[in-house]
């Protein structure tokens, strides 16, 4: 487990290795998100990098037809 400090201006910085496990880059977004005692951070994709996730994917039988 590793940890970051929250700064007087009220900043963290990601420790190194979570940054590369995650692969993540400066100007990266964040949505951040307050459970109870937890604040999760989930990094914004765009939807170009999304693009072509479900080639393999078949479509029929998703839905009832009529």
């Amino acid at each position: 487990m590793v940890s970051a400090t929250l700064s007087s201006k009220y900043q963290l910085s990601l420790p190194k290795v979570i940054r590369e496990q995650l692969e993540l880059r400066a100007g990266q977004k964040f949505s951040v998100i307050a459970k109870g005692d937890v604040i999760e951070l989930v990094p914004v994709k765009s939807i170009q990098s999304a693009r072509g996730i479900f080639k393999q994917v078949n479509p029929n039988g998703y839905r009832d037809r009529a």
